[in-house]
């Protein structure tokens, strides 16, 4: 070993703050080397992302790249920082700060990360559904959106805490308290927060359908966070807490294939007996003319007051009601014009009175 060697090692022995240059060195090479390192991996795995993402038609790539491509430059640094400072001894208040600026950055960064993937989800759960794909008009999906955020930013506030020393125990019991205070002054209202995710998730009826609601009907307008908005045939708004919708009975007729209808018709008394036979092949004739009406029965089934009353059951094969009501009027229409034809008389409410001579 030549002298300028020697002295070179010599000087790098040399202590400093309770660490030799070399150390130093080392530490400076390994923040160096982790910081090129990351990024060169960033960069290789954006670019390997892309070309993943041009031979794919699902958006989720997309995703996954802006997530990478948002990881803050400060997250590398303070990562590297920590991997240099285990070769040096530094003063432990550096170390500290150090190690919580670490957990901060990779809390914000995994808080950010699991609540994008959550609005992605959400997201495409609702378009699944064919509802309101926008995610500033959803309601209910800003609503569950909101919520998992500060599930997430809470959980990563807490382990922020932790880590800074404080006694987050008792934090949380004071929290669960008082959490419970404000539960009981506004339970209505979070019932009605928590019957909108059920409808949300449980889909008992969706936007469009026509329900029937204890004394309500009508057509769904908007399910919001505390209340579902209806408008009713004559045009008036109902409002129907979410609460009621999830504890009562609902009719939806926007989910039923067909409608089964049955009608009652009266002939007078007058009416021979052949051409009472004949009824049920009349009805049912006039039935198989009609695309959308499925026949199912006919009978003379009533002695009325006034009439002998027929009663018809049939389905149309159809859920629109405008289709029902046109069905049901071809049909009437039909037995009118058949029963004039044949010499049948409908019959109308009448009162014969006999009236006896001494």
């Amino acid at each position: 070993m030549d002298w300028y060697d020697l002295s070179v090692s010599l000087h790098l022995e040399r202590i400093y703050f309770g660490n030799t240059i070399r150390q130093y060195l080392i530490a400076l090479l390994i923040l160096v080397g982790f910081l090129v390192f990351l990024k060169y991996f960033k960069k290789k795995l954006f670019k390997g992302l892309e070309k993943w993402a041009a031979h794919t038609k699902s958006d989720l790539d997309d995703e996954i790249i802006q997530i990478v491509e948002k990881i803050p430059t400060l997250l590398y640094f303070f990562a590297s920082l920590f991997f240099a400072l285990q070769v040096i001894q530094v003063h432990a208040l550096i170390t500290k700060i150090v190690n919580i600026a670490l957990v901060i950055l990779l809390v914000y960064w995994a808080a950010k990360v699991a609540s994008q993937m959550i609005e992605y989800g959400l997201y495409h759960l609702a378009k699944s559904r064919g509802e309101n794909v926008s995610r500033k008009k959803n309601t209910t999906y800003l609503a569950l959106s909101l919520i998992a955020r500060i599930v997430l930013w809470s959980t990563g506030f807490l382990l922020i805490l932790a880590n800074l020393g404080v006694n987050i125990s008792a934090l949380i019991a004071s929290l669960g308290i008082g959490g419970i205070a404000v539960a009981l002054a506004v339970q209505n209202v979070l019932g009605d927060m928590f019957s909108s995710f059920t409808i949300y998730l449980d889909k008992p009826f969706e936007i469009g359908d026509y329900i029937i609601v204890g004394n309500h009907e009508g057509t769904v307008k908007k399910v919001g966070l505390k209340s579902t908005r209806v408008i009713a045939l004559q045009g008036e708004e109902i409002v129907i807490s979410n609460n009621e919708l999830t504890s009562t009975r609902i009719q939806n007729f926007k989910r039923m294939k067909t409608r089964r209808i049955s009608f009652d018709f009266g002939v007078t008394y007058s009416t021979k007996a052949k051409k009472l036979e004949k009824i049920p092949t009349i009805v049912e004739t006039i039935m198989s003319k009609i695309d959308m009406a499925q026949f199912d029965r006919t009978h003379f089934f009533e002695f009325g007051t006034s009439s002998l009353n027929f009663r018809v059951v049939y389905y149309v094969q159809s859920s629109v009601f405008q289709d029902y009501m046109d069905t049901q009027q071809t049909i009437n229409l039909e037995i009118v014009k058949a029963f004039e034809k044949e010499g049948i008389e409908i019959a109308f409410p009448t009162q014969t009175v006999y009236v006896k001579k001494d």
